[in-house]
């Protein structure tokens, strides 16, 4: 390690989202090499995914355009609403749930919200969704405030009828049953005849069983989306890997090195973003239902902080959190429902981050916010969530070290409102150093998760640009192929 990264530490590799036009995507027909090889002959094709996402606190639309030759994947535009402004149910609607700020859902409030959301992204994106639109997929981390799975699935009928309405047809909300379901320009780059979807999403096969944990969904998109990401930059994000993702709820994947399929030996949840909006509320000057730290946030919000004020400040508010393994009597942990027993009869260790207990504690972590705010001002409030955000990775990493779910060369991937922005990356490298092989951010990576599961279950991978498999490794294609055909002939058998 050179004098300068021993003396301010290693930086931090952060994988931006990178913008595209439709035009572009047209009207370009070679992929460039690097300098001095000339240009592939083959031309690009790009695979465009809608990630239709509703959230705690936002909901958003975000389209993106993956080039085929290079697995390289673009943002087309990314549309995003707070979802406190699904607006209130009428007479005649049924409530099914609500958010875990209590924002109450109807199956027509939400269609209406994921309807207008879609229409307003595919109008800036300047895409027509019969002719350019190749697949949708739609996930959500408000099940985390849910009681029951009659709950989940009427949200799951609400996404779909949202979708429906806003002109998306069914067949590309599902996977093609065969190659000649595919659009033509698509089908040299299937591989649907040599193998068949699975389960398994970027060669990471989920736990076994039962559900063991509300939001495990958004825990297998972002490992995928912060795979893609990573081929911005010259981190091997591939097994063994470590996925966070700090949304308002907490998610995230410890993930082995077995091959061909890596198995999912550890699963984070519980709450994260949270935790700072329950803080940015004490300042008043935010909705005190579903008042974010986004509501506040602007790029020169630190500038002034006193950042060893806020370092004694986060130590304060650490003191309301509780992070560790989940006991097997609980059945939610940090609001989102768990299944212990479950995922430990499946060889999968739940981690969580609680405030209280199901956070019975954030209006005390408000009412510190206040003191914190009135103390010391805006700026190093905002600092002090950095320094919070920070210490619950660090924890989190502890404790999985702790139970021994961490392999040796595994690397850390961490994306979310309360994961990437301001200096939490700095802080967050200082905290890991030297216990991971690397750390890498990534900006929208649940929506480039959604880019990688659609290509997945269609069977569309770049062999020559493994995003599966293990670090340096080669693809997994052919390991895949027999497998499949030994299931195959103990079938026929």
């Amino acid at each position: 390690m050179s004098f300068l990264k021993r003396l301010f530490g290693p930086k931090p590799v952060i994988a931006k989202s990178r913008y595209i036009t439709i035009e572009d995507v047209k009207s370009a027909p070679f992929t460039k090499k690097t300098v001095g090889s000339g240009y592939s002959m083959r031309p690009d094709v790009y695979y465009i995914v809608a990630s239709v996402e509703l959230g705690n606190t936002t909901t958003k639309c975000i389209l993106t355009a993956t080039n085929l030759n290079t697995s390289r994947s673009y943002l087309l535009d990314k549309t995003v609403k707070m979802t406190r402004d699904i607006r209130e149910p009428k007479k005649d609607e049924k409530v099914f749930g609500s958010t875990v700020w209590g924002v109450e859902l109807t199956k027509e409030s939400v269609s209406e919200m994921v309807k207008n959301t879609i229409l307003e992204s595919v109008k800036k994106a300047k895409i027509d969704i019969d002719k350019d639109l190749d697949f949708v997929v739609r996930s959500t981390g408000v099940t985390a405030g849910f009681a029951s799975p009659e709950e989940v699935g009427q949200l799951i009928i609400s996404l779909a009828n949202g979708c429906l309405e806003a002109g998306i047809p069914p067949r590309k909300m599902a996977p093609a049953l065969s190659i000649d379901n595919l659009p033509e320009r698509l089908q040299e780059f299937s591989l649907l005849e040599k193998v068949v979807f699975d389960g398994a999403v970027v060669s990471v096969i989920p736990p076994t069983g039962k559900e063991v944990v509300a939001n495990e969904m958004e825990g297998e998109l972002v490992t995928a989306g912060i795979k893609l990401g990573a081929k911005w930059t010259n981190i091997d994000f591939r097994n063994p890997c470590i996925s966070l993702d700090f949304g308002t709820t907490l998610a995230g994947r410890i993930v082995n090195n077995q091959e061909p399929y890596a198995r999912t030996i550890g699963n984070f949840c519980g709450l994260a973003g949270a935790v700072s909006d329950a803080l940015i509320r004490g300042t008043e000057k935010v909705d005190q239902r579903g008042g974010a730290a986004l509501d506040l946030y602007r790029k020169d919000i630190l500038k002034n902080a006193d950042w060893k004020k806020a370092q004694l400040n986060a130590q304060r508010v650490h003191e309301l959190i509780d992070i560790g393994k989940v006991p097997e009597n609980r059945s939610r942990f940090g609001t989102v429902p768990v299944d212990p027993e479950a995922a430990y009869e499946a060889g999968t260790t739940l981690i969580g981050c609680d405030v209280g207990e199901n956070g019975d504690k954030l209006d005390e972590l408000t009412i510190l916010g206040h003191e914190i705010f009135e103390e010391d001002g805006m700026n190093t409030l905002f600092a002090t969530l950095d320094h919070v955000s920070a210490l619950i990775v660090k924890r989190l990493i502890d404790e999985a070290f702790d139970e021994g779910v961490v392999e040796d060369g595994s690397i850390l991937g961490v994306t979310g409102r309360a994961g990437i922005t301001g200096r939490k990356p700095q802080l967050i490298m200082e905290h890991t150093n030297g216990r991971l092989k690397d750390c890498i951010f990534v900006s929208d990576a649940l929506a480039m998760g959604a880019a990688i599961m659609a290509r997945c279950m269609n069977s569309i991978g770049t062999p020559h640009i493994p995003i599966g498999g293990r670090q340096g490794g080669p693809c997994i294609l052919g390991p895949r192929r027999k497998i499949q055909k030994k299931k195959d002939d103990k079938w026929i058998d």
